[in-house]
């Protein structure tokens, strides 16, 4: 059975079929389900509006201190949901979760407990109690058609929930990543027309949808000459919720306790620094010291660590999320001055800050947006092959004693390299670029892993020459400028 999307819900056409095939299977008996995302995703929206589709329970936890307060809030809102004269009282969490399954006793029914883990984080047992509650042979299992969905935005705690001999695991029937729009969805969303208008706000946003219509309420730059204003009025202003986002992100996650540490590795990443060593050294500090804060991050969605493509045992870190990355290249280093509001300051600031926002926010997400691009939105006739992996890599050439960085590296399942290319934000590129590329392919050549295409990546378009040298090439060279990135294959 499938229920209509609601026609305010951008998107999430797939996540709304996952959830109501779900939420309608025929199977007998209570299922479990785990739905997951960085915050600002669009989460309780989606669940909220399965729940209100459908006549569902939908439930969110608050950062409350005892078992005893969650509980009685639970209670309220069944009250409520059941048409109770008053709250429904629950003992314990055997009764909350049995009161839970009885909500599915005569029809398949969503029962969402939102903001998982602030539950949890009062009643530790919770897990295992579901765990029992879900019992195979169980009756109150069986007897019912409950489908409880546990969601949260921690993702590293809801990973965990069903891993190893995490009590849960097993249990559950869909494990559901809400993830954030990329590049194209995030233009349709803002509906913007210009595709460097529309890369520019990424570059700074992202595609997280709440920053739309919750932080901003809409407000964008009509045109590519507004976008500095728009930056000064809607990020770097002190009266903005986006100019206490980051931190917020940051102390919203239970996982990460030592946010100014955590915060000290993301502005070193930010700064240029993405292997294990060269962050450790940024810091002043052993490489085992910082392991676990890496790993914690990585946890919570804020970086990522990616296997060089020609180097074994060699990964680099990434920060997943562009505002993250403008805060620390941008924001923190003047946050103070950017406090302390007086006429002109925030534009001098910003005017300022522009090469390094070029540098250390724009080029690298550019290469990013590049790379989904090869991996998810160019066709197999464009790479020579159906790319399954899109990773950037270090080519050292033993005759010269050179490396060369690739950002773009992309290979079929086999692992057979199919394209390499390079991307620039700011730069015209020209032969220069295409006879660089041009010698590591040679070097690759030599160890049996030549390319079959060469992509070059520019918004700032390229050189008549280089546009000639690609015409004659016969598709092993492609240059792919924001038109194509955002349109074409």
């Amino acid at each position: 059975m499938q229920i209509p999307k609601p026609a305010d819900m951008f998107d999430r056409t797939w996540e709304w079929t996952q959830l109501t095939n779900f939420v309608f299977d025929e199977q007998p008996g209570a299922k479990l389900g785990v739905v997951s995302g960085r915050r600002r995703q669009g989460k309780t929206f989606l669940l909220d509006a399965l729940c209100e589709a459908t006549g569902g329970f939908y439930f969110a936890a608050t950062e409350v201190v005892s078992a005893e307060e969650s509980r009685r809030q639970l209670g309220e809102a069944l009250g409520r949901h059941i048409g109770a004269p008053g709250p429904i009282h629950l003992t314990n969490w055997d009764d909350a979760l049995d009161s839970l399954l009885a909500l599915g006793k005569d029809r398949p029914i969503p029962v969402v407990l939102d903001e998982f883990p602030y539950t949890v984080r009062g009643a530790q047992e919770l897990p295992s109690m579901i765990q029992r509650a879900l019992s195979p042979r169980r009756r109150e299992r069986r007897e019912s058609r409950a489908r409880i969905l546990l969601c949260g935005s921690s993702i590293s705690f809801m990973g965990n929930l069903l891993t190893g001999s995490a009590p849960l695991r097993g249990r559950a029937g869909m494990e559901l990543t809400v993830p954030t729009f990329d590049f194209r969805l995030a233009r349709e969303f803002w509906g913007l027309d210009d595709p460097r208008l529309a890369a520019l706000v990424y570059l700074v946003l992202g595609g997280t949808p709440a920053y739309k219509t919750e932080y901003l309420g809409g407000a964008a730059p009509a045109r590519v000459e507004d976008f500095d204003a728009w930056v000064i009025e809607h990020v770097l202003n002190p009266v903005s919720p986006l100019f206490r986002e980051v931190r917020f992100l940051l102390a919203e996650d239970p996982t990460l306790r030592d946010t100014g540490l955590y915060h000290t590795v993301l502005a070193a990443v930010a700064e240029g620094n993405c292997t294990r060593g060269s962050i450790a050294s940024r810091l002043e500090r052993k490489a085992t010291d910082i392991s676990h804060h890496l790993t914690v991050l990585a946890g919570a969605g804020l970086l990522t660590s990616e296997p060089d493509a020609f180097r074994q045992n060699r990964s680099t870190y990434r920060i997943t999320e562009p505002l993250v990355r403008f805060y620390h290249a941008i924001m923190r280093p003047a946050y103070g001055a950017l406090e302390r509001v007086r006429p002109g300051r925030t534009e001098r600031i910003w005017k300022g800050a522009r090469p390094r926002f070029r540098s250390a926010v724009a080029g690298p997400v550019f290469e990013d947006m590049c790379k989904t691009w090869a991996r998810d939105m160019a066709a197999e006739e464009t790479l020579g092959g159906l790319a399954t992996d899109v990773l950037s890599g270090v080519v050292y050439d033993t005759s010269s004693r050179t490396s060369h960085e690739v950002d773009v590296v992309s290979m079929d399942e086999d692992k057979n390299l199919l394209a390499i290319g390079e991307a620039k934000w700011g730069d015209t590129l020209g032969m220069a670029h295409l006879e660089r590329m041009e010698k590591i392919a040679a070097t690759l050549k030599t160890r049996g892993q030549e390319p079959k295409v060469i992509l070059l990546f520019s918004a700032a378009g390229f050189m008549p020459a280089l546009q000639d040298a690609a015409a004659k090439s016969g598709g092993r060279v492609q240059l792919v400028d924001l038109q194509r990135l955002y349109a074409g294959e």
